[in-house]
């Protein structure tokens, strides 16, 4: 019987060690296995893998995923112009070399997101000690951009890669909020008070441009109407002239006529001489030329 006892007991001990000995890694992680009071530690991929039981050797797995770094507090920053600002920010990193950070970190991965937050925090402060608080609001994207790129050296160093860096929201504390925001608004009033004034400017310049413009066009238009004018009654005296040349006798019967049409209007009552030279082509076509002879006989 102790012999049974024995032998399961020794089982037991064995089937303990041997699995304490064997380890699987899967591909979402990294094994790390180190030696007590040894510098060496050995880097395991996926799969499956042996060491030497605890304390001769420990093993441990680090995540080597994309993981990311959302802390639910806001940070606080002051601007250049001592603006105070709450932000929020999401990082996203991954472990490149498990080795780097288990040697860096003495061991405790754990830390790796605390110094990741603590080194983002400062590269934040540093970006935002440098601009005024509107062009905090204006430029989140390049001063995310800024931070990333001011951390990856430092996170190199103990085996961190940064995917990314945003800043997710900022907000002002509440004792200033109201300030800020009526500072905001005045600035903003102003600014589209001078874009007003421009557009008025601007219109104004316009207007005078075209009022030039159709000064410039009407006298033109009048310089050519005057000098076609002037040809047509210079071909009008031209042609009254061949005309007067060829039957001076019509010609002043035609302007009597176009006298009397100017003179007379409908319902006019006159009393006028008959003799009288005006009205000579009223007693007939020729002007009363043949009338005297006539009355001689």
């Amino acid at each position: 019987m102790n012999r049974i006892v024995a032998l399961v007991v020794a089982v037991v001990i064995v089937l303990f060690v041997g699995s304490s000995m064997m380890f699987v890694v899967d591909e979402r992680h990294a094994a790390i296995v180190s030696a007590h009071g040894e510098g060496n530690p050995k880097l395991d991929g996926p799969g499956l893998h042996f060491k030497l039981p605890p304390p001769f050797q420990t093993l441990t797995l680090i995540d080597t995923r994309t993981l990311t770094i959302d802390e639910t507090g806001s940070d606080r920053f002051t601007t250049s112009d001592k603006n105070e600002v709450l932000v929020n920010t999401v990082i996203k990193y991954r472990v490149a070399d498990p080795l780097k950070l288990f040697e860096s970190n003495e061991k405790n991965t754990q830390s790796a997101q605390e110094r990741l937050t603590a080194l983002a925090r400062t590269a934040l402060a540093s970006a935002f000690t440098k601009r005024s608080l509107n062009d905090v609001l204006a430029q989140q994207q390049a001063i995310g951009t800024e931070a990333q790129k001011a951390i990856e050296a430092p996170a190199a160093v103990f085996g961190v890669e940064l995917v990314d860096l945003q800043m997710t929201r900022i907000d002002f504390p509440p004792a200033v909020a109201d300030s800020v925001y009526k500072r905001m608004i005045a600035a903003r009033q102003q600014a589209a008070a001078d874009e007003r004034a421009k557009g008025t400017a601007e219109a104004d310049k316009i207007k005078a441009d075209a009022d030039r413009q159709q000064e410039a066009i009407l006298a033109e238009a009048y310089s050519q109407a005057q000098t076609i004018k002037g040809e047509g009654d210079g071909k009008a005296a031209s042609i009254a002239a061949d005309a007067y040349g060829r039957d001076p006798q019509f010609y002043q019967f035609y302007q009597s006529l176009e006298a009397y049409k100017k003179t007379f209007k409908p319902g006019d009552v006159m009393v006028v001489d008959p003799g009288s030279e005006f009205f000579r082509f009223m007693r007939g076509p020729n002007g009363g030329a043949d009338a005297a002879p006539a009355l001689k006989r």
